[in-house]
């Protein structure tokens, strides 16, 4: 019998319109009781086309990206799930279709954490082929890494391929300002998806009337986000070093109030910087610039050049194409001349790249369309919210140098210490990282180390356990240069031990005795009891620098595990990956 459609040609919808409430509304009569109201046959109920979006994420940024492509995915009828790659056994790839993987990179070209134990799955030679799958890869990472910008996600979009997986929309690497990029993706990738869907599945079906309405509606406003940041006020801006350190810690506490915005202990804070004004000018001197030429802005419109290079555009490191600009300084840029490239760069900015060209080389409009857009600094979180309402701390290593004959500063560390006023407004946004959390059950132990300004997060974690009154036992490994001046929160981490929140505290000052001693070799002296604690479900997390504390740091915890779990090189790797695969090694490095 042939079906009869329940809505009219002379509805006032589209026809894509009627053609999908038609569909919904045979498959609904036919779930209810096999037939339509006229006795006709009901149609059957499409399937949602099935989309795998894989995340690899080290500090939150991927997991958010594929949650909201999955949120997008959904909304255009696609059965979307979301899965990290920390739980890759879940997925049976030969029996996907379309997947999506979204992954950062970190550290010098590696992995994420998470993503780590599914890269050595699929390089594994053993690994069957993918030749049912089809498959696009979005790529996260910072072009100031140079040769290993996006690696994970050039080397995961190179496997599919070899395992014979056909890309439907091709890779696109991402630098930190991400959101362009993202957009032209998602873009291709529903395009592809939709021009040519794999055999046998229902096409995404349209949107519903009521969405297509409901996008006429006033929109909400929009809550305080990184496209949205929340003008703060500085409250405390306080030196934590004491007098003849070589170092200038500052302890930040800024206020939320009136911002309706949350956080959580382990999340980060994002702040948008300005460059120091010295910097532009001197910028503006060797140019021939007044400093009132109108130039574009990178997200549209236009302001004085001025303006524009001290609140929109980086100015810290020069790309390849400035470079190549410059006649004096272009060869550098050939193939073969990479590590000569690199160690003319040590040190240097874009102001020393614009000294080498002639005055007048760069005209105003031109010199932007060489400069990376000014992007916001992200920093771990050093407070409880359950401590400190309405209020959000940050522990920040101030940078200042000098190299090449100028003086060089950090951008938003210099920005923070010594220009924001409580007076002035401080654009903030929060990036949850779900990854690095105080454990759910408050009975078991944390192991913490962070040396420097990787005491942070766990400054928070302190105070986060004990405003909840958790039982497990917690242990901090922390160390820095001089007990006598770089003990950075030294009262209030001994006022912890006295009230029994910190249980162990254990420290290597590397500069208070001829052998240098950090935190890797406190653990190995108490690798007994650290191994103890493993044993009894304690949480094991790391911040700080990635490059080198935190490869040392883990293979440290390698060395804990074989020599005192009595485990060969090969069993302690397999414990450490069900550490990772159980979230109980954790790290915030950066």
């Amino acid at each position: 019998m042939e079906t009869v459609p329940f809505i009219p040609d002379s509805a006032p919808f589209t026809p894509e319109q009627r053609s999908w409430l038609n569909g919904f509304l045979a498959g609904w009569l036919s779930g209810a009781n096999g037939t339509a109201p006229n006795g006709a046959v009901a149609a059957p109920a499409e399937a949602a086309k099935p989309l795998l979006i894989l995340f690899g994420s080290q500090s939150g940024t991927a997991e958010s990206i594929a949650k909201q492509v999955g949120k997008e995915a959904s909304g255009k009828g696609y059965a979307s799930r979301v899965v990290d790659l920390a739980k890759h056994e879940t997925v049976d790839l030969q029996k996907e279709s379309d997947v999506l993987v979204i992954t950062s990179t970190w550290g010098e070209g590696d992995m994420p954490d998470n993503a780590q134990p599914f890269w050595e799955r699929i390089s594994s030679a053993e690994h069957p082929k993918l030749t049912n799958v089809r498959y696009s890869v979005l790529a996260l990472g910072d072009k100031n890494y140079g040769d290993t910008f996006c690696q994970a996600g050039r080397l995961l979009d190179k496997r599919f391929e070899e395992l014979g997986a056909a890309r439907f929309r091709e890779r696109i690497d991402c630098d930190v300002d991400y959101s362009t990029n993202l957009r032209s993706w998602l873009d291709g990738v529903w395009e592809k998806l939709a021009s040519a869907p794999t055999p046998g599945a229902a096409a995404a079906p349209a949107p519903t009337p009521a969405a297509v309405a409901s996008k006429a509606e006033a929109k909400a406003p929009e809550p305080y986000s990184r496209k949205n940041p929340f003008p703060a006020r500085l409250l405390v801006n306080r030196k934590l070093n004491g007098a003849g350190s070589g170092k200038d810690t500052r302890h930040f506490e800024i206020s939320l109030a009136g911002s309706g915005l949350t956080y959580e202990a382990g999340d980060a804070l994002g702040v948008f910087p300005q460059n120091c004004p010295e910097l532009v000018r001197d910028v503006l001197s060797v140019l021939g610039y007044s400093g009132d030429e109108a130039v574009p802005l990178p997200d549209g419109g236009s302001a004085p050049v001025r303006e524009a290079l001290q609140k929109n555009y980086d100015l810290r490191i020069p790309n390849t194409q400035l470079i190549q600009a410059v006649d004096s300084l272009k060869e550098l840029t050939a193939s073969d001349r990479k590590e000569d490239l690199k160690k003319w760069l040590w040190g240097r900015e874009v102001i020393d790249v614009l000294a080498e060209a002639p005055k007048g080389s760069f005209p105003p409009a031109e010199l932007v369309g060489f400069l990376r857009k000014l992007q916001p600094r992200l920093y771990s979180i050093s407070s409880s919210p359950k401590a400190h309402p309405d209020e959000v701390h940050l522990t920040v290593a101030r940078v200042g140098y000098d190299a090449h004959s100028r003086g060089r500063k950090g951008v938003c560390s210099t920005f923070l210490a010594d220009r924001v006023t409580p007076d002035m407004p401080l654009p903030i946004f929060f990036q949850v990282s779900k990854h690095f959390r105080v454990p759910h059950n408050t009975d078991l132990p944390t192991i913490m180390v962070g040396p420097g300004t990787g005491i942070a997060p766990f400054r928070a974690f302190l105070e986060e356990r004990q405003a909840t009154g958790a039982k497990g036992k917690n242990w901090l490994f922390f160390g820095d240069q001089k007990a006598s001046t770089d003990f950075l929160y030294q009262e209030q981490l001994m006022e912890m031990q006295s009230a029994g929140v910190l249980n162990r505290l254990d420290l290597a000052f590397s500069r208070d005795q001829a052998e240098k001693i950090y935190v890797q070799n406190r653990m190995l002296e108490n690798g007994m009891e650290l191994w103890k604690w493993l044993e009894e479900g304690a949480y094991f997390y790391v911040c700080g620098d990635a490059s080198r504390m935190a490869k040392d740091v883990d293979l440290a915890l390698h060395q804990v595990i074989e020599t005192h779990g009595g485990m060969s090189a090969e069993a302690a790797a397999v414990y450490v990956a069900k550490l990772k695969s159980e979230k109980r090694y954790a790290r915030d490095v950066y």
